[in-house]
């Protein structure tokens, strides 16, 4: 009879659930469903850098998306279940009470933006990630040396620290603060109370300096040192974390009714969204793993000897098993990069999104343009030549995550001339975020770290071949792109296998289960060497506009 782990993967802007057969590695069915606040804009502050998303949005969304997943699934397939596991955005933290509810959840800040899940796309915290980096660089231990050395506004202790200082009704209703991927875990399980919450590996070491140098994480006078808002925040959480193959407890009853599935089935623990889809991608010491979406996520590993006693400077972190166990997982990324084209797509489409009075006919027109308008310029844009007096642009149009994270930093331009029309423009954007990639692969092997070859996975490798093509050129290795349209749910699914015990280990169940290879792009070595002397410019540009740090 067969047998089947379904992923869940919580994506920005929506969450995604996928059935695996884990003897064969089909994928049975999908399901997608957007959340309903998020999509409303509710809670959000694009202005100010605020993105929040509400627990209930969570909620409802996996009840619609398991629910609607067995309308397209064999008859009977709920019933062959035998595992789950989540991947989430990351870092997502939100506050919890003492009985591990959080604060929105509750009456009193139903409404309250600063008691929802802080997306990773949020960087309000910027001072306060100052203010942890300047304290563990001058701490007798430097907690960041695992973590690239710099904190991010993007992470945990950042944004728990930003919210307490602007809204001190939550400080006082909060016990502590948890991850999206470790608290939707915990939820299927009935497992949420402090007492009984368990964390992955993933989203502590990679956000909250959890390491096992020191034991777990920092002691709480490190953080009381920084502000006394902090005491107790990181004293009220388990340090025994987990790598994601390994069980985090057992779905509920009422779980178990309101899904449609089996009472009973182990839940693995969770981990980000591109860490599962790195598995999903078979990742490998030399072989980089991008999620490509709104923004990108960067996964290799690489072996304990190989990596020595480096600490990787610039990234998000390096952390023994936060990926595939008993090997050390690197995560780095780009704070925009499919958000780029967007925010283009949308500032020319301004005047298409004033027009009033419309009849449906042309409303549908002008919408139809807009769909279009990524489609167009790509086309044009690929048939450009490529010089070196090209425009050239950064692409830290939302800060810069890696290397080096910075989220002060902003986009510029260089060459603009009057005969700079909107291909010419969309192509030096698109190449911006090949250079941004390339960035992070030199930093890699600067440090020590081989990349010989780039899988890919998410939206944009499928979407745009333009996009792909320039990629390759500019990193002049080429890239590969995984057939799965749902690698990161994929992965949470391969995990969910080896915990469920269907597969003695992770490499087992890669074996039958990763996704295999659609397509692939050789770099044009025509404009690889136009590609490095344009890229020299985009490091000139950046040296230029942050003073030195690229």
């Amino acid at each position: 009879m067969s047998r089947y782990t379904l992923g869940l993967d919580y994506g920005s802007d929506s969450v995604r659930a996928l059935l695996v057969d884990v003897a064969t590695g089909e994928e049975i069915a999908t399901n997608m469903v957007n959340y309903p606040r998020w999509a409303q804009g509710l809670y959000c502050e694009p202005s100010k850098d605020q993105f929040r998303q509400h627990p209930q949005d969570y909620i409802d969304s996996l009840e619609q998306v398991v629910n609607g997943l067995w309308s397209q699934a064999p008859a009977g397939a709920a019933d062959k279940v035998i595992g789950m596991a989540f991947d989430t955005t990351g870092s997502t933290p939100v506050a919890i009470n003492n009985e591990g509810t959080p604060l929105a959840l509750t009456p009193e800040f139903e409404h309250n933006p600063n008691a929802m899940f802080v997306l990773w796309k949020d960087h309000t915290a910027v001072k306060e990630a100052a203010e942890i980096t300047a304290a563990a660089t001058n701490n007798d231990v430097n907690y960041l040396a695992y973590m690239g050395g710099i904190y991010s506004s993007e992470w945990y202790f950042a944004k728990a620290l930003h919210v307490f200082r602007q809204d001190r009704a939550v400080k006082a209703a909060t016990y502590t603060w948890v991850e999206h991927c470790d608290w939707i875990t915990a939820l299927m399980c009935g497992t949420t109370h402090p007492r009984q919450l368990e964390l992955g590996r993933c989203a502590t070491g990679h956000k909250m300096m959890w390491n096992e140098a020191w034991g777990g994480f920092p002691p709480n006078d490190f953080f009381t040192s920084i502000d006394p808002l902090l005491d107790g925040v990181i004293d009220k959480l388990n340090a025994a974390t987990q790598p994601s193959d390994q069980v985090a407890g057992k779905l509920t009853a009422e779980w178990a009714e309101r899904l449609g599935l089996p009472q009973g089935i182990v839940v693995g623990f969770g981990a980000f969204d591109c860490h599962m889809g790195a598995v999903a991608a078979n990742v490998r010491p030399g072989v980089l793993t991008k999620v490509m979406g709104t923004s990108t996520c960067d996964i290799t590993v690489t072996s304990k000897e190989q990596l020595g006693d480096t600490c990787v400077r610039g990234i998000c972190g390096q952390v023994d098993g936060s990926v595939i166990p008993q090997m050390i997982g690197l995560e780095a990324g780009q704070s925009a990069f499919g958000d780029l084209y967007a925010w283009f797509k949308n500032l020319l489409a301004w005047p298409l999104k004033q027009q009033t009075g419309l009849s449906g006919e042309e409303q549908a027109l002008l919408e139809k343009i807009e769909d279009k308008m990524l489609v167009d310029l790509s086309r044009a844009a690929a048939s450009l030549p490529v010089t070196e007096k090209d425009v050239t642009a950064l692409d830290w149009v939302n800060g810069r995550r890696t290397p080096d994270a910075d989220q002060t930093v902003a986009m510029a331009l260089t060459g603009l001339k009057m005969g700079t029309d909107a291909p010419k423009f969309f192509k030096a954007l698109v190449e911006a975020t090949a250079f941004g990639a390339r960035a992070i692969t030199e930093r890699f092997r600067d440090e020590g770290v081989p990349i010989e070859s780039v899988v890919v996975i998410g939206g944009i490798s499928k979407k745009s071949e333009y996009v792909m093509q320039t990629c390759a050129d500019v990193w002049n290795c080429p890239i590969d792109v995984l057939e799965s349209e749902q690698s990161c749910a994929l992965g949470a699914a391969i995990m969910a296998a080896v915990a469920a015990g269907a597969h003695s280990d992770v490499a087992s169940a890669q074996k039958v289960m990763a996704s295999p290879v659609c397509q692939q792009y050789q770099p044009n070595p025509e404009r690889v060497a136009v590609y490095d002397a344009l890229y020299k410019k985009y490091q000139a540009l950046g040296a230029y506009v942050d003073g030195g740090a690229v």
